[in-house]
C-alpha cells in the first residue's frame, strides 16, 4: 500500500451540528489534512465543485438533503465516481448502512467516534484512492505507448506518412467495403522525376529533404479523409476515397502542379523537380486491391517513359 503524506490532501467534511464539524476538523487538521467544512447537502455540492475533496466525511442523517441523497447526486457524475465517501453514523442508523453502501459508500465510522479509528479509516481509503490513481495512471500511460508503438509500425520515420506495408491494410479495407457499398475510389502513383540525381550532385540529406517537404506538400493538397503512403525510396501512393476517374485526375494534375512549383534553398542553386504518377480508379475487373495498384503503376511506368513530369491514367 502507498505511504500518504497528509498535507497533500483536502477532506471534506459533512454535518449539520457545528460541534462534530469542529471536533472532526482538529483531528483531521492536527494530523496535518486540509479541511473543509458544509452544513448541508446543497452546500456540500458546492464545496466538492470548488475544492475538490480527495474524500468526504458525511453525517448519514441530515434535515432536507440526506446522506444518502448526497451521495447518489455525488456517485451519478462521471468524474467524481471515484470519490471515497465514508459515513458518519450514530448507532441506531444501523439499518440505513445497506443503503449507504448500496448507493456508493466505502466505509462508515459509528459515533460517538474516537479519532485513532477515524485517522485509521480515512488513511486507509485514501491510501487506497493514491494506488487506484496510481494505476489508473500508470494504464493511461500504458494505452499511450502502446498507440506511439503501433504509429511507428504504421507510418514511414522519414516523411511521416503511413509505409507500405500499412498503406496497403488500408487499401485492401477498403477494397473489401467497396464490395458492400459500392463506391468509387481511386489511387495515385507517384514517384519523383530523376530523384537519384538529386541524391548523386547534392547528396543523401538534401536527398531525405526533397522528400520531406514532398510529403508535405502532397498532404496539404489532399482532402481530410485521403491517404498518402510511401511504397519506397522515391514512390508514393495516394488512396482518394469515393472519387472517381474525373475527380481522380484533377487531384493528380494538382498535385502534379504543386510539386512542380517546390523550391529548396541550396548554397549553389535552387532545386527543383517535377513527379510523375499514374492513377487509376477501381472497376470490377480489380479482382483485388493489388490489381488496382499494378494499374497505377503501368500507368505510372507509362507517364516516365512518355517523358515524365505528367499525369497517365490507367
Amino acid at each position: 500500500m502507498t505511504a500518504i503524506n497528509p498535507e497533500k490532501f483536502v477532506i471534506l467534511v459533512v454535518d449539520d451540528a457545528n460541534h462534530n464539524l469542529s471536533v472532526i476538523g482538529s483531528i483531521l487538521e492536527d494530523e496535518g489534512y486540509d479541511t473543509t467544512f458544509a452544513v448541508n447537502g446543497q452546500q456540500a455540492l458546492e464545496r466538492i465543485e470548488n475544492f475538490i475533496p480527495d474524500l468526504v466525511l458525511l453525517d448519514l442523517m441530515m434535515p432536507g438533503m440526506s446522506g444518502i441523497e448526497l451521495c447518489q447526486k455525488v456517485k451519478s457524475q462521471e468524474k467524481w465516481i471515484n470519490l471515497p465517501i465514508i459515513f458518519l453514523t450514530a448507532s441506531q442508523e444501523q439499518d440505513s448502512l445497506l443503503k449507504a453502501f448500496a448507493v456508493g459508500a466505502v466505509d462508515y465510522i459509528v459515533k460517538p467516534f474516537h479519532a485513532p479509528e477515524l485517522l485509521a479509516r480515512v488513511r486507509l481509503h485514501l491510501e487506497l484512492k493514491e494506488t487506484r490513481d496510481r494505476l489508473h495512471q500508470a494504464l493511461e500511460e500504458q494505452a499511450r505507448l502502446a498507440a506511439t508503438l503501433e504509429n511507428l509500425a504504421h507510418v514511414d520515420p522519414l516523411t511521416a506518412v503511413w509505409n507500405r506495408r500499412y498503406f496497403e491494410k488500408l487499401i485492401k479495407q477498403e477494397f473489401e467495403r467497396n464490395d458492400r457499398y459500392k463506391r468509387a475510389f481511386s489511387v495515385l502513383m507517384l514517384d519523383i522525376d530523376y530523384f537519384k540525381k538529386i541524391n548523386d550532385t547534392y547528396g543523401h540529406n538534401v536527398g531525405d529533404e526533397a522528400l520531406i517537404e514532398f510529403a508535405r506538400v502532397v498532404q496539404n493538397n489532399l482532402r481530410k479523409p485521403d491517404q498518402l503512403g510511401r511504397f519506397g525510396g522515391e514512390e508514393f501512393v495516394v488512396f482518394l476515397p469515393e472519387t472517381d476517374r474525373e475527380a481522380a485526375l484533377e487531384v493528380a494534375e494538382r498535385l502534379r502542379c504543386a510539386i512542380a512549383a517546390i523550391e529548396i534553398p541550396h548554397p549553389q542553386t535552387i532545386i527543383r523537380f517535377t513527379v510523375s504518377i499514374g492513377a487509376a480508379t477501381y472497376c470490377e475487373r480489380d479482382g483485388n486491391f493489388r490489381a488496382l495498384l499494378l494499374r497505377s503503376d503501368k500507368a505510372l511506368y507509362t507517364a516516365k517513359t512518355q517523358g515524365r513530369n505528367r499525369v497517365v491514367e490507367a
